[in-house]
């Protein structure tokens, strides 16, 4: 094989078992595209290119702010106001001069997405606002484009991969298959009206470049339908099987026509919260006999739970103990409220419309505080 690559600049990954000047060559070839060179973008953006992605295109019409910089590792003070695709391009070329870089100082919209992303072998999510990332997501499945997902708020991110078989028989799961309904903005949670630690990002952003490398070179075992979530407060982790949904997504659009029909930001902003229920009426619940508690916290979490009776099931086994939820009416709890929202729509996949499934706003955490303030 006749190599168009330095073989000098690789030559700890050529010695890799498995992986080689093969492995280095479809590197060279492929063509990522990157859409959001914010925090996630910044990381995958720079471990992308030292590994020698042939091309890179850059999906991003922000510029830099100081507020960038403690997570945004491309940019440096002097940069502030610069268009972050520009700057990300440029640093990219210092670290390695052999790939590409193709940037694009637009908004992505429902009348561009097709022509950028129709270029390129792999689709990168580095956004944070659902509207671009149900535009991202059906654009990739009408395309057919494997596209590597992360998320961040806080202390905790998210990683991986839809619209991707591994086999031809397999389903492939996107991303209106976890969230067929945008979370409501007013309780959504993002870097700007959350917070996030600076570290994060890049350790999400390294994983979802670990990831693309994965599925180009075919070493090891990708995070196709595994949705990995990380907590870098006290470094758990645990990981869920995706199921694509039976039921076809009635406002995923069909075609290309629809697509640039369908107005993202309109649909993100008008959809309902997910069920939840309050301290009161679960109170209320608890008088009656109709419903079952699942804990999803993993096993040795504290506080326990010694005020009312309920199933600990953690989020990471749901899919493989689903046959221990029995009650048409299911609560779900978690530390704080916010996994088990994920468990919902876990479980929705599941049982469809024939439970009746919410999560203990404020989870277990709430539920104590205001139990023992009263009591």
């Amino acid at each position: 094989m006749k190599s168009t690559f330095s073989k000098d600049r690789y030559e700890r990954q050529l010695m890799l078992k498995n992986f080689g000047e093969a492995g280095q060559q479809k590197l060279f070839e492929s063509k990522v595209l990157m859409i959001g060179a914010g925090g996630l973008g910044c990381s995958a953006l720079a471990y992308l290119a030292a590994a020698g992605i042939g091309t890179i295109g850059i999906v991003d019409h922000d510029t830099v702010s100081l507020s960038n910089l403690h997570r945004q590792i491309l940019y440096r003070t002097e940069d502030i106001g610069a268009f972050k695709s520009e700057r990300a391009a440029s640093f990219l070329k210092g670290i390695n001069p052999e790939i590409s870089t193709l940037i694009y100082l637009e908004k992505l919209t429902t009348s561009n997405a097709f022509d950028i992303i129709s270029d390129y072998d792999f689709v990168i999510d580095g956004t944070d606002n659902f509207a671009t990332k149900y535009l991202i997501n059906d654009a990739c499945v009408l395309l057919n484009k494997a596209l590597i997902f992360g998320a961040i708020s806080e202390y905790e991110g998210q990683v991986t991969i839809f619209n991707y078989k591994k086999n031809k028989q397999d389903e492939s799961v996107n991303y209106r298959d976890v969230f067929p309904l945008p979370t409501s903005q007013s309780t959504a949670l993002n870097c700007t009206t959350a917070g996030v630690l600076g570290v994060l990002p890049g350790i999400i952003g390294s994983m979802m470049a670990n990831e693309t490398i994965k599925l180009i070179t075919g070493i090891g075992e990708a995070l196709v339908n595994e949705l990995f979530t990380y907590n870098a407060l006290d470094n758990s982790s645990y990981q869920i099987s995706l199921k694509a949904r039976k039921k076809e997504h009635s406002t995923m659009p069909k075609d290309r026509k629809s697509f640039t029909e369908m107005d993202y930001d309109f649909f993100c902003n008008t959809q309902p919260a997910k069920d939840e229920i309050s301290l009161d009426k679960f109170n209320q619940l608890l008088l009656s006999n109709n419903f079952e508690i699942i804990d999803i916290r993993e096993k040795d979490e504290i506080p326990l739970i010694t005020e009312f009776v309920c199933k600990q099931i953690p989020l990471s086994t749901l899919i493989q103990n689903e046959s221990m939820i029995q009650a048409q009416t299911v609560v779900i709890i978690c530390q704080s409220g916010k996994r088990s929202r994920e468990a919902i729509l876990v479980l929705q996949s599941i049982f469809k419309d024939s439970k009746k499934i919410i999560s203990l706003e404020g989870g277990i955490m709430a539920y104590k505080k205001a139990f023992y303030k009263n009591g």
